[in-house]
């Protein structure tokens, strides 16, 4: 815990088990639990929930599991980049979260943004349970028990193993909308401890989703535009992993070891008869294969911790393209090696005020023309805390860092129709971080917070067909970078975060957050454009007060401030319809309008000898707001959905806002 605590003594927010599971939406949606801390805001345009850090784009997060590096944290993923419209962790395994949005750790590789560590709860070792929990969207199933337990009080094995059964698409069926999303889930942990010193985890997670149409039984020329545009998906994610933990037994050092496997295959099409599959328009179908290797070991001496690793990672990419509008068609295999080395070392205490922390870490691969260079990846970091006061109520921070990401396998991948690999020169894409600020801790409970933040990018991938940086993508469901891309492009994100955390005192919780934030990345002539993501204004509040009885009421709230958007290039996509091509030549002349929401939950709760119920009722944008999403078009159509000659596009009026009131039961026994 010490040598944790110093990797990041600013911008590190923790939220324990208690937290998790009281915020409104919390039992569903980690990602909705996430978005309450300052600097996070999620996409606002569509049906989609990405984790957007201090202005960075959705795939600048990495994401560990006990340990273990998955891909995602979401249903229905963005390949190349991240998020999705539903959370694919099940909150109920969750023991603790921690973000850091700066001053990463040296073992982690790749992160531009934020690294999420979620560590998962061990199952019940002295008896098995049960956890039942339906609600309007999905129904999940949670078992849990110790294992060779034989006579024993309590097993030196236990496990926990979850599976979840969406019925989106009969809620969706309901609604009378087009689109038809259903997905299964699953995650699982066994943790055997061999001795007093050594333990073993092994644990994983995995998904598979689907997403079809279906046509409406009434036309409307906004879903008839939905069974045009929007793809079909199919997707399947699966990650795994072992990881061994030893103590020394004088005390005074960790060692970790931890090795995985994640796979995902990801089909992505496009048809003239979407409901039926026929008349095959455009198809995707790729493959990202992963095994990882991070052993671990951290040295305790006196109040220095000394920690040092590498990681090697095997990866393979395949990609079969067809797209018969645009001409493409190829198909590209690739398997290369990424490895990394790096070392932290952390002082506490220093003269009783001071907390110091340095590490540098290097990455490389056998694949890119940068390859084997590990010096071009040497990147450095550090952070200091000083105690303004003898109760350490008052804490002045910063940190400052230099942090390298790989480019996503879509880039790398990307083939022409002659099979020549077009990116092998991507290099490594580069952000700096610089970041200061106070804490102050009026009570153990409560915490208040100011920090500034600055990034600088260096090396980002511009799209040669586009022009625009590939920040400003992959908030969609399409697939990030399948293009030629040129490493030149540059990117600043800057701002001001205010943040008020309350733990539960006298029956009440809360979290509120603002940021004030720049987000601006370079096009290919060199022009700083804002990106996709710079609302500026961000405000959070999640919070509740529970009752006596066991009845408690929460709340979340959500505010964005006007967005910039592309919008739609009507002479191209006329030309190349029911594909939709954006002009990002008007990127940050034209805005959404600003966005909030506000969820509202009400629960009661029954605890017995033998089982416990909580009975809860929430609505989902209680006050109906419209989701703000930049105009869209379709093919024009008249009355009766017979197309109109000559064919010309016309707007489609923007959606009402709907409230989404919900029942739900959680059954443990």
């Amino acid at each position: 815990p010490f040598a944790r605590s110093l990797e990041a003594p600013l911008s590190l927010q923790r939220l324990s088990p208690e937290e998790l599971k009281t915020y409104p939406g919390g039992n569903n949606d980690i990602a909705k639990v996430v978005q309450s801390l300052p600097g996070i805001s999620g996409s606002i345009g569509g049906f989609r929930n990405d984790i957007i850090i201090r202005g960075g784009a959705p795939n600048e997060n990495v994401y560990y599991l006990d340990g273990i590096e998955i891909p995602n944290i979401n249903h229905f993923s963005t390949q190349g980049s991240a998020g999705g419209p539903v959370g694919l962790l099940n909150v109920a395994f969750i023991e603790g979260v921690e973000l850091s949005a700066s001053s990463f750790g040296a073992r982690y590789d790749n992160p531009l943004s934020g690294v999420l560590q979620f560590d998962q709860r061990s199952g019940n070792k002295r008896e098995f349970a049960t956890n039942v929990r339906v609600s309007a969207s999905e129904a999940a199933v949670t078992l849990e028990g110790p294992l060779f337990k034989g006579d024993k009080e309590e097993s030196n094995t236990s496990f926990i193993f979850s599976i979840r059964r969406s019925y989106l698409q009969l809620l969706f069926e309901l609604l009378n909308l087009p689109i038809r999303p259903s997905f299964w889930d699953y995650q699982y942990k066994l943790d055997h401890k061999i001795d007093d010193y050594n333990s073993i985890i092994f644990t994983g997670i995995g998904a598979i989703d689907d997403f079809s149409l279906k046509v409406p039984d009434e036309f409307s020329p906004e879903q008839q535009a939905t069974l045009e545009q929007v793809p079909l998906i199919e997707q399947y994610s699966a990650s795994t992993g072992i990881v061994w933990k030893s103590r020394r037994k004088d005390g005074k050092g960790i060692f970790n070891t931890a090795l995985s496997y994640n796979r995902l295959r990801n089909k992505f099409s496009g048809y003239q008869d979407n409901e039926n599959e026929e008349g095959l328009i455009f198809q995707t179908f790729s493959r990202e294969t992963e095994y990882k290797l991070r052993p671990n070991y951290t040295h305790f001496i006196n109040n220095w911790s000394i920690s040092g690793g590498f990681n090697i990672i095997g990866a393979r990419y395949t990609n079969e393209t067809q797209n018969f509008i645009l001409g493409e068609n190829y198909e590209s295999a690739i398997g290369f090696v990424k490895y990394g080395l790096y070392a932290q070392v952390s002082k506490a205490n220093i003269k009783d005020r001071v907390d110091i922390t340095f590490g540098i870490r290097s990455d490389a691969n056998t694949f890119t023309e940068e390859s084997n260079q590990l010096l071009k990846t040497l990147s450095p970091r550090g952070g200091i805390s000083v105690r303004l006061d003898k109760k350490d109520k008052w804490r002045w921070n910063a940190t400052a860092g230099s942090y390298y990401k790989i480019a996503p396998y879509t880039v790398l991948g990307f083939e022409d129709s002659d099979g020549n690999l077009l990116n092998k020169d991507a290099k490594y894409i580069n952000s700096i971080h610089y970041v200061t600020g106070f804490s102050y801790n009026p009570l153990p409970s409560s915490k208040v917070s100011v920090e500034g933040f600055y990034k600088r990018y260096n090396n980002y991938p511009i799209s040669v067909g586009d022009g625009i940086s590939l920040a400003n993508q992959g908030g969609d469901f399409s697939i990030l970078g399948d293009e030629d891309i040129i490493s030149e492009g540059v990117g600043r994100t800057y701002g001001l975060e205010l943040l008020l955390q309350q733990k539960l005192y006298k029956g009440f919780y809360a979290i509120l957050s603002y940021t004030y934030f720049f987000s601006e990345f370079s096009d290919i002539d060199g022009n700083f454009r804002p990106s996709a993501w710079d609302s500026r204004n961000l405000f959070s509040f999640t919070g509740g007060y529970k009752f006596g009885k066991n009845y408690e009421l929460s709340l979340r709230t959500r505010v964005v401030d006007r967005t910039p958007y592309a919008p739609v290039n009507e002479d191209r996509t006329l030309e190349n319809y029911p594909l939709v091509f954006v002009d990002y030549d008007q990127l940050g002349e034209v805005f959404l309008k600003p966005f909030y929401q506000t969820d509202i939950r009400f629960d009661k709760k029954w605890n017995t000898k033998y089982f416990a119920l909580n009975l809860y009722f929430e609505v989902q944008n209680a006050f109906a707001q419209a989701v703000p999403t930049p105009p869209q078009f379709a093919l024009a159509r008249d009355e009766s959905g017979q197309l109109s000659e000559p064919f010309s596009l016309t707007q489609l009026p923007d959606a009402a806002g709907v409230a989404l009131p919900t029942i739900g039961i959680v059954f443990d026994f």
